[in-house]
């Protein structure tokens, strides 16, 4: 699919890249021809990945650490370029019902989950707007639309931070910068997933790459028929 920028060369920053959905996104989008930076706080595994993928550079970072993800972004654009896609994959997350959930873990999930997301689209929204577009994504999952008992603590910060992209979407949008919400309706195919479910069959689990592609493809959907609110899900997952 095509893009009202030129691909080849263009930067796509991807945050969260771990083994599953992160790094099947680096993929898609060095595939795809952009120069990729990598985010996530796991140093040893983010050089791993960037020796396998030309094009894809490692940027350890802790997101949720303000200072650290300005001089992060900095160094980004300094070494590649001011990004035309974001991706914020990077989640907090906690299970526990609201007795059970400490009040600094719904701090940190915040963090990660919002307050990121705002200093992301802060710092690269307006060179996408003069540079004639861009697109800002973020994967969630549909605890942004319900709260179940047991994601006191997570739910919450998905919620909002759905809705502070809904707010960048109503801002960013007529200015050319598309702002999406890709919620995972599922258990996505890792190791860890199937060490957790060995009995369930391979249509259970949602594939990172055929996620990666979703998010490609919204990413880069034609301005007339821009997409805000995408649910994805396994064909045979209950809902």
């Amino acid at each position: 699919m095509s893009a009202p920028w030129p691909i080849e060369g263009s930067v796509a920053v991807v945050t969260g890249v771990g083994p599953g959905t992160g790094a099947a996104l680096a993929t898609r989008f060095a595939a795809g021809g952009y120069r990729v930076a990598m985010l996530a706080r796991s140093e040893e595994r983010l050089a791993a990945l960037a020796e396998t993928l030309s094009g894809a550079v490692a940027f350890p970072c802790d997101i949720a650490d303000e200072a650290a993800l300005a001089a992060c972004l900095a160094e980004i654009r300094d070494r590649l370029g001011a990004p035309r896609v974001i991706v914020h994959n990077a989640v907090g997350g906690a299970f526990g019902d609201f007795m059970e959930t400490n009040a600094s873990i719904l701090r940190r999930n915040f963090e990660v989950n919002v307050t990121a997301l705002l200093h992301l689209a802060q710092a690269t929204a307006p060179a996408m707007i003069e540079q004639g577009g861009g697109a800002i994504v973020a994967t969630g999952n549909t605890a942004a639309y319900r709260g179940k008992p047991a994601f006191a603590g997570f739910a919450p910060t998905k919620a909002a931070q759905r809705i502070l992209l809904e707010s960048i979407a109503r801002s960013a949008g007529p200015k050319g910068v598309h702002a999406a919400y890709v919620a995972i309706d599922a258990v996505i195919d890792t190791p860890r997933a199937r060490r957790m479910a060995p009995d369930q069959p391979d249509a259970f689990f949602a594939k990172p790459a055929d996620i990666a592609e979703e998010v490609w493809r919204i990413a880069h959907q034609p301005r007339s028929t821009w997409s805000f609110d995408s649910v994805i899900r396994p064909f045979g997952e209950a809902w």
